[in-house]
């Protein structure tokens, strides 16, 4: 498939490589990100090395992973089979195996490639401080999905320290970007369909790989995460499975609270019943480093000052779905009970929907920012806000509030809709701000961002600072 995106990350690579050096680069991402294609594509211009390690299921051990190795060097330089006893004696012949000429050298999985041998990692810095660093026109690529063992062991560990030229941690694509891949798919539909399947999938490239040109978004959707033994619907376990492995429990608990309402720290820990301690710290850095859940710093909108604690929200589109769907109804899933039911009458199908829809587009905040034309250094706080109702005041939900240092407010209103936009919005959002306990002098400005059109009194009351179609954000 036609390659897309990550033009940045392109330039990135292909201006190191062009270097007269060796480099040594870091890429990380979520499960399916796209990392291996990325560095796929830049290896097409020139010589291209790829050893992965092995998941490491029951019954592998460090002498398994280096014959992997082996046995890919053979197959990819033509050579004869070799048995490598130590990481050195297979570092160094891949060293002389390499041609002088520029070269694309990745090392895939490498959390799994070294799991079973405590020496791989020393013996890797090794090779590079004396064979791989000399060779002038080599880029070094380590790559994998276990984000916190790439943090733990290369980024920050004193053994690699100031050898790493560049990090690139791949993100979901953009709206446009999604719709470019599936335009590719040949599924060309209505922005409400393409919605529907992106609020599934996010931005994730491999699930928009799973996308059917021939079905209805719902169809779609059903054939990934609704029929037994499908393509989605054990994907959070082997997700969770290949980042946490044993320790996953805590980490899916923790999910599961942060799915229903965002929160800080201490209303997590009281949620979770979970004493005071360190580690529900270390548990949200680890989250955040994989991708799916975002920090959000906390401010004050009476003080206009930051706060003590964060605010901390889902991020990732498919693990929301999941925990909102798949996982609700699990038990009929492995029973196939979909197979014949249209996912149109599942209770408040149409609801959850557009809720996903509303994450998936506030999540998309550099297109929004873009639009508004905010300056990224002015933004103080961004993100989804809940205001909570109690004896003096009403409570309140904004799909996403930014406050810029200005004590400037933009109040985001995200409506998925077949249907024009009618007059009622006006109230609707005056009622939200109205309630919404901030600064006396600060300033609020509504946005709506809508699908399918607004009424002309909509637009006529000129109340809205901003209004924004998503279909130009669909526009690649």
């Amino acid at each position: 498939m036609q390659f897309i995106g990550r033009v940045r990350e392109l330039s990135i690579l292909e201006g190191l490589i062009e270097k007269p050096n060796a480099h040594l680069v870091v890429i990380r991402g979520r499960r399916r990100i796209g990392k291996s294609r990325l560095v796929e594509e830049i290896g097409k211009k020139y010589q291209f090395l790829r050893f992965a390690g092995i998941a490491p299921t029951e019954g592998i051990e460090a002498q398994t992973q280096r014959q992997a190795f082996s046995n890919q060097l053979s197959s990819q330089m033509n050579l004869p089979q070799m048995v490598f006893y130590d990481w050195d004696n297979a570092f160094e012949f891949l060293h002389r195996s390499i041609s002088t000429k520029p070269t694309v050298l990745l090392f895939d999985e490498i959390s799994w490639m070294g799991s079973k041998d405590p020496s791989f990692l020393p013996k890797l810095k090794n090779a590079w401080d004396f064979l791989f660093s000399k060779n002038q026109n080599l880029l070094f690529i380590l790559c994998g999905s276990v984000s916190t063992w790439i943090e733990k062991n290369i980024i920050q560990s004193t053994a690699f320290f100031g050898r790493i030229h560049k990090i690139i941690t791949l993100e979901p694509f953009s709206l446009s970007e999604s719709m470019s891949f599936l335009k590719l798919a040949k599924f060309q539909t209505s922005a409400h369909e393409i919605l529907k399947v992106l609020s599934v999938t996010g931005g994730i490239p491999w699930y928009l790989e799973q996308i059917d040109g021939t079905l209805t978004a719902d169809e779609n959707i059903k054939q990934m995460c609704f029929l037994k033994d499908s393509t989605l619907v054990g994907e959070f376990d082997r997700i969770f499975e290949d980042v946490f492995s044993k320790r996953g429990r805590i980490y899916k608990e923790i999910m599961e609270v942060l799915i229903h309402s965002p929160c800080n720290q201490t209303n997590l820990r009281k949620k979770l019943n979970y004493g005071r301690s360190g580690s529900i710290s270390k548990y949200l850095h680890d989250l955040i480093l994989c991708g799916f859940v975002e920090e959000n710093k906390g401010w004050s909108l009476k003080t206009l000052k930051p706060t003590k604690q964060s605010i901390y929200a889902v991020k990732d589109q498919f693990i929301r779905f999941h925990f909102r769907f798949i996982n609700a109804q699990i038990q009929k899933i492995n029973q196939n009970l979909f197979e014949t039911i249209p996912l149109s009458q599942l209770p408040g199908w149409d609801g959850l929907v557009g809720l996903q829809v509303e994450t998936l587009v506030a999540g998309n905040v550099k297109r929004l920012y873009q639009d508004l034309k905010i300056p990224l250094e002015d933004i103080m706080a961004s993100g989804v806000f809940s205001q909570k109702g109690t004896t003096t005041r009403k409570g309140c939900q904004i799909d996403r509030l930014i406050q810029l240092r200005t004590g400037v407010l933009y109040a985001v209103e995200i409506k998925f809709s077949r249907n024009i936009i009618g007059a009622e919005i006006i109230e609707e959002m005056k009622t939200k701000l109205n309630n919404l306990e901030r600064a006396r002098n600060s300033v609020v400005n509504p946005v709506l961002i809508h699908l399918n059109g607004v009424s002309d009194k909509v637009v006529e009351t000129n109340y809205f600072y901003k209004i924004i179609d998503l279909n130009d954000w669909l526009k690649t």
